[in-house]
């Protein structure tokens, strides 16, 4: 009897056009899961003023769906482990189109906080989970790439939530923005049930669905024959559930911690500015359309360091360039508070420190995917995405409390830079302790490539 590891077939493939589907779906369940996120922001203006409430009224309420996709993750992580990827994303987006919809209902800041929870719950199972099957259906040689394109899709999702508020706003109420947000993640469920198939990893280790594994697996390979053929995972036994305890087995627990340190310190970091970079712009003595171009700008380097830096991870390993781009990161923040009071230097440092920080999310949400193996992918990485959360909780609190300690823009922005400094420092430990995965080696044969070592 033949056997063939389903993963080197991937591994090795040319990216057919079911591999296309699933990652234009997993794209796509980012788009939706980075314009429902920013939803709330957007109409929070409208929704002070027609109801006549503080603007502090709803910082609960931003807070509630932070919380939410902290607790969604893991949660989502370990279902999807056990139920199945495809499952999870669906049930998630379903959740996520009801809470939308009934948040478009809501007449009190009340309900605003718990359907913000209930939303922010679905949209934390969303990203571990899409990334997980992003990478799973990925040849090994573009790997990160793609799945850096496809996180790609939050940012995107975010700036398309702001292009259809501006217009949507003032003539059809703010509810309709919370419509488009139910509307889409139901349609995209209703295909993904039509179209998308499970995780051919996930299904393998389970012994489940093989003949339509195998059907997939042809369309992926034409060339391949398995009417007689023994299914494997590599390095993963048949039928096995894995546990929490399996994040920490296996000399995988220092990376596991520092995972978990180097996401939380980037979300830290990364939200601090995103909230209290335009504040700290107008305090520097800049007009407030300048400081919303500085805000701007972060997020603009985010999506430029999106396309460009999974080409270097997938050429020189996550090892040397998450170490490079955390250094590069420290530096400009804490440079920006020397030169802020200039806005050509200021926005030149700050679109390399969004390059750096919001970019390099997406290499971690990758990373996050790709350090565990298949039959606690999404176990792992929603635990990592979920503490990371936690970061992405406190980096406003604590750039609002040093505010009313009056720290100026130059003190702030130092502190700024702290998160990035210490997540390099966890990433310099995790490279040389070797848990870092490394490039893909192509040999002298055209189409093989294998993982070079961690280190």
């Amino acid at each position: 009897m033949n056997t063939i590891d389903v993963g080197e077939v991937i591994d090795n493939s040319r990216l057919s056009r079911l591999q296309v589907l699933v990652l234009v779906m997993c794209g796509l369940c980012m788009i939706i899961d980075g314009f429902d996120v920013q939803a709330m922001g957007y109409v929070a203006p409208t929704v002070i003023q027609q109801w006549g409430i503080n603007k502090s009224d709803l910082g609960p309420v931003f807070g509630a769906g932070l919380v939410g996709m902290a607790l969604g993750a893991p949660l989502a992580g370990i279902l999807a482990d056990r139920f199945g990827r495809r499952l999870i994303l669906i049930i998630a987006l379903l959740g996520l189109s009801a809470g939308m919809a009934a948040t478009a209902t809501a007449d009190s800041v009340r309900d605003l906080l718990v359907l913000r929870f209930l939303a922010g719950f679905c949209m934390g199972a969303i990203v571990p989970n899409a990334m997980a099957m992003a990478g799973e259906f990925s040849p090994a040689r573009n790997r990160v790439t793609l799945m850096m394109l496809t996180s790609c899709g939050f940012v995107v999702g975010g700036a398309l939530g702001g292009t259809l508020a501006v217009m949507m706003i003032e003539p059809l109420g703010w509810q309709s923005v919370f419509l488009v947000g139910a509307v889409a993640p139901l349609l995209l469920a209703i295909f993904m049930l039509i179209l998308m198939p499970e995780s051919i990893q996930f299904l393998v280790i389970r012994q489940r669905k093989l003949s339509r594994v195998k059907q997939w697996l042809c369309r992926i390979d034409s060339t391949l024959s398995l009417d007689d053929a023994h299914l494997k995972v590599r390095d993963a036994p048949l039928g096995k559930r894995s546990s929490m305890l399996d994040l920490i087995r296996d000399s995988r627990g220092l990376g596991t911690a520092m995972l978990w340190i180097i996401l939380f310190m980037n979300l830290l970091g990364a939200y601090f500015l995103a909230s209290w970079l335009p504040v700290i712009m107008r305090d520097a003595g800049h007009d407030a359309s300048s400081a919303v171009l500085a805000g701007t700008l972060l997020w603009t380097g985010g999506i430029v360091g999106n396309l460009v830096l999974g080409w270097f991870v997938d050429r020189r390993g996550f090892g040397p360039v998450i170490v490079c781009m955390f250094a590069v990161a420290a530096m400009a923040i804490a440079t920006l508070g020397q030169v802020a009071t200039s806005m050509v230097s200021a926005c030149v440092v700050i679109a390399i420190a969004g390059f750096c920080v919001l970019g390099g999310q997406s290499a971690l949400n990758a990373l996050a995917t790709v350090f565990y193996p298949a039959q606690m992918r999404s176990t792992g990485a929603g635990w990592a995405l979920g503490i990371g959360r936690l970061g992405s909780i406190f980096g406003p609190v604590i750039g609002g409390e040093l505010m009313r300690l009056g720290w100026s823009p130059q003190s702030m922005l130092l502190a700024a830079a702290i998160p990035a400094l210490l997540a390099m420092v966890a990433s310099l430990l995790f490279w040389s302790r070797g848990g870092l995965p490394g490039p893909v080696l192509r040999t002298p044969s055209a189409d093989t490539v294998r993982p070079a070592s961690a280190a």
